[in-house]
């Protein structure tokens, strides 16, 4: 039975809210990270070939792509924290698997239990957005945004050291013992958002999706092995073609459906995921050219002759930085907007890689290309949930951060097909093993600067800078409503009761001409709120609120990119709300 709505959180966020929504996006970047250190091992440790080894790390990758759509809207529809505690849970199941075995079979198994972690990423940036105030909003959700690079930076030394002096199934164990301990602390600290979309789950289009994305990724994945122009291959692109175009003629006839597409056709919403696939592109590449330059031994030329365990010590500051550059980016948001700051993460992207093509002869350069690349990468991930919260009703949160999550998942699939590809043609053989070459290394250097050109033309097609006020801090109230006013396609107001008090935690709710759901909120400690149009037309804006009674409002908005000002006031009275 679906839960019946709430207008308060179970219990109140406390100050560790943020922290706990993050370690469990570091958790999802360690899942992802561990078995990197053993990659070229991987076959005899499997007794398989390797062509057959790599489904661990694509089996991963596809559960993951298709779970994060999915587990976001789940959560819109039934809670955020309880899909998130069971994306964990199921992570936890699948890394005990993992641990048990040695055998190719079972170890794809328990990789894909361990790709529905993902999902807790678009989750805990929509439990943020249901939470917090908007003055920490901004911040909170950058960090939650970097934990995958986070993760990634701190997990990478330490499943080396792990590798190098224990059996690799301790690998899994760890992994299994940080979701308990994620789990534990969600259960804690992490209260229940009352926010719920209108509808049910769309089981068709969820299946739909998913067939169409592993149709998608698995050529993309395993196209060099099978050959680029293989029957399979071509055949499972034209297959993923047909499938998705059916899928979206059925999202779009759809009252409930699993991504609305419409929403996803705004600007604001279509651009960010295009830039968001140019970043996941930008962000796996030093991810996978710096740990080979710098292990590569000596006696090739070129090669760094670093060890495991301090190759990625060297690479840990690119996640490091990124960090680091969740409260710069508040900063620069709250005054510029997210638009900018992705415009200028971008741009220290393109400087990293292109300075990264002249800094390749000494382990020290290779720190320095990690710092730069992880301020560029850090600034662009965290605008990209920021842009997508601005764009869509809070009750599509989770599934529309799911989809963008989805679009960075996709960038990293395509760049890890593209330079594996690259890096396999350009080797030198010597005495059997393929040794990657400093030409290719470059050459996927260039590839990921390309990309973060694309990108950043695709951020400049995106609508005015947004000062959306969630992600803004202001004392005084009137100010804030006035500049708010500027960037909100929607209405935004205060509500407040008969004497003209401001009421706060008031739950409104948007419904369209068919009655339909069209967004929710909650209003601020000074009344205010905001709600996002998806169309012009004529709403009900609808208010309740302990204490007051219910109040129903017809407004019309012309479907611009404005604010509709307008004031709810509650009548008095006994209704509970």
């Amino acid at each position: 039975m679906r839960p019946t709505p709430t207008d308060q959180p179970s219990r109140p966020a406390s100050g560790a809210l943020v922290p706990v929504l993050a370690f469990a996006g570091i958790v999802v970047a360690v899942m992802q990270t561990l078995l990197v250190p053993v990659i070229k091992d991987l076959p005899q440790l499997l007794d398989t070939e390797p062509s057959n080894a790599t489904w661990v790390l694509t089996s991963t990758l596809l559960s993951g792509a298709v779970a994060t759509p999915i587990m976001g809207r789940l959560g819109d529809l039934y809670g955020k924290r309880r899909m998130l505690i069971a994306s964990l849970a199921v992570m936890v199941v699948g890394a005990l698997v993992s641990a048990l075995t040695s055998d190719l079979i079972v170890m794809v198994v328990g990789r894909s239990l361990q790709g529905f972690a993902m999902g807790a990423i678009p989750l805990g940036i929509g439990l943020m957005r249901d939470m917090l105030p908007r003055e920490k909003l901004g911040s909170a959700m950058a960090l939650m945004s970097s934990s995958i690079g986070v993760g990634g930076g701190l997990a990478l030394p330490l499943a080396a050291l792990i590798a190098q002096h224990a059996d690799w199934h301790a690998l899994f164990y760890g992994a299994a013992a940080l979701g308990v301990l994620s789990i534990a602390l969600t259960l804690l600290v992490v209260p229940e958002s009352p926010m719920r979309a209108e509808g049910s789950f769309d089981v068709l289009g969820a299946f739909g999706l998913s067939t169409g994305l592993v149709l998608f990724l698995l050529p993309i994945t395993k196209g060099s092995d099978w050959g680029w122009s293989s029957g399979t291959t071509l055949g499972l692109f034209a297959a993923s073609a047909l499938v998705l175009l059916l899928w979206g003629v059925f999202e779009l006839r759809t009252k409930a459906p699993l991504v609305d597409l419409r929403t996803t056709a705004r600007p604001a919403v279509l651009f960010t995921n295009l830039a968001s696939i140019m970043v996941g592109v930008s962000f796996y590449v030093v991810s996978l050219v710096l740990p080979q330059l710098l292990q590569l031994p000596k006696a090739t030329g070129y090669g760094l002759g670093q060890s495991m365990v301090v190759a990625g010590l060297l690479v840990a500051p690119l996640g490091l930085t990124m960090m680091f550059t969740a409260p710069v980016y508040a900063r620069l948001s709250a005054k510029y907007g997210p638009k900018t700051t992705l415009i200028l993460g971008m741009l220290i992207i393109a400087i990293g890689y292109g300075a990264g093509l002249g800094l390749m002869s000494a382990a020290w350069q290779s720190l320095v290309i990690a710092v730069v690349l992880g301020a560029g990468i850090g600034l662009a991930y965290s605008s990209l949930p920021a842009l997508i919260v601005g764009a869509v009703p809070a009750s599509e949160t989770g599934a529309a951060n799911g989809l963008n999550t989805l679009m960075r998942s996709i960038g990293t699939s395509v760049s890890s097909a593209v330079i594996g590809m690259v890096l396999a043609n350009t080797a030198n053989t010597v005495n059997g093993v393929e040794i990657p070459t400093m030409h290719g290394f470059r050459v996927s250097f260039l590839i990921a600067t390309g990309a973060v050109a694309i990108g950043l033309l695709m951020a400049l097609f995106l609508p005015k800078p947004n000062r959306a006020p969630q992600l803004r801090a202001s004392s005084e109230e009137e100010d804030n409503l006035a500049r708010a006013e500027e960037a909100l396609r929607g209405f935004r107001g205060r509500v407040l009761d008969a004497e003209g008090t401001p009421v706060p935690r008031a739950k409104v709710t948007l419904i369209d001409r068919r009655g339909r759901q069209a967004g929710a909120t909650l209003s601020e400690e000074d009344g205010s709120y905001a709600l996002a149009v998806p169309a012009q037309g004529t709403y009900v804006l609808a208010a309740r609120a302990t204490g007051h009674g219910p109040l129903a409002s017809s407004a019309t908005h012309a479907g611009d990119e404005s604010a509709v000002a307008l004031d709810l006031s509650l009548p008095g009275g006994t209704v509970s709300a």
